[in-house]
């Protein structure tokens, strides 16, 4: 009898397992889910404003055609080397380009403040506050790379200033490294400065001077000396010559001189080596002022 009741009683129980077992997010995993969501974020945003896109391919294609066709007689190629004007100043757009694009990458962060929007980033658990600078970077190297390959088309198939396939790798690594320095300045900017409006005066006080100051549209021996101080002081300028040195010679020599002045002779590994300083210093400069602000 207590065999059968305890047969009666006996009950049977279900247990549920998933048929494959949910792995662990890793840091690693959820830091990069966090910067692939804020990146996508950023192009939502472009995909409904295409106009600052299409503005920034229109604009240097102008100044191209219109600077190229004004000075075509400007007698650039005594003083450098056998080329046309546009062929002179199609470096320097490619640059401008960059300069100009990447100038911008902190204005969405600066409109994420006044709206309130950077203050729920912060206070949600993120897990790494860098993760703002990042995103924010590697959206306008992706969106400058693209107008830069645009612009790189006339000079490939109307003015034949670049030769092969490997020059043009070698300009959009120099394009990257100029539009990651700029970039990390403007988010620093973002920061500090106290809304828009004072963002977009800054960019319209620096833009031009910084292009006039440069070797964009011309050379450092048609500067005078005090000019040619400020132009060697200018990192586009390495940019600019770096490129057109790529874009004059066939076959790249690391160790040629590419700029030189009165004080200095410096080749293509240097100015390699500036640009690259350039780069550590701006993200270690954005990294100590969002620790410093918001931790």
């Amino acid at each position: 009898m207590i065999n059968k009741l305890k047969h009666i009683n006996q009950r049977i129980f279900f247990v549920l397992q998933p048929i494959k077992k949910i792995k662990k997010q890793t840091k690693l995993s959820k830091l990069y889910q966090e910067i692939y969501a804020l990146i996508k974020r950023l192009y939502i945003q472009i995909q409904r404003r295409p106009s600052t896109l299409i503005s920034g391919i229109i604009q240097p294609l102008l100044w191209l055609f219109l600077f190229g066709a004004l000075f075509q007689n400007a007698p650039v190629g005594l003083l450098t080397s056998n080329l046309k004007y546009k062929q002179f100043l199609s470096p320097g757009i490619i640059i401008f380009t960059a300069f100009t694009g990447s100038i911008n990458a902190g204005l969405p962060l600066m409109f994420d403040r006044e709206f309130g929007f950077l203050n729920r980033l912060l206070i949600s658990p993120l897990i790494s506050r860098d993760s703002l600078l990042i995103s924010s970077v590697i959206f306008i190297t992706t969106i400058t790379i693209l107008q830069t390959f645009i612009i790189i088309l006339p000079s490939l198939f109307m003015l034949n200033s670049i030769s092969n396939i490997i020059n043009i790798f070698m300009i959009i690594n120099v394009t990257i490294l100029i539009t990651l320095s700029i970039a990390s300045i403007s988010i620093c900017l973002a920061f500090i400065l106290p809304g828009h409006i004072e963002f977009l005066a800054f960019i319209l006080i620096i833009n031009l001077p910084t292009l006039f100051s440069s070797t964009a549209l011309a050379p450092l021996s048609f500067m005078p000396y005090w000019l040619q101080i400020i132009a060697s002081l200018n990192p586009l300028t390495y940019a600019i010559e770096i490129i057109r040195y790529i874009c004059r010679t066939d076959s790249l020599k690391y160790y040629g001189t590419i700029i030189e002045t009165v004080w200095f002779h410096i080749n293509f590994i240097e100015s390699i080596y500036i640009l690259s300083i350039l780069n550590i210093l701006s993200f270690g400069l954005v990294k100590y002022i969002i620790s410093y602000k918001y931790e």
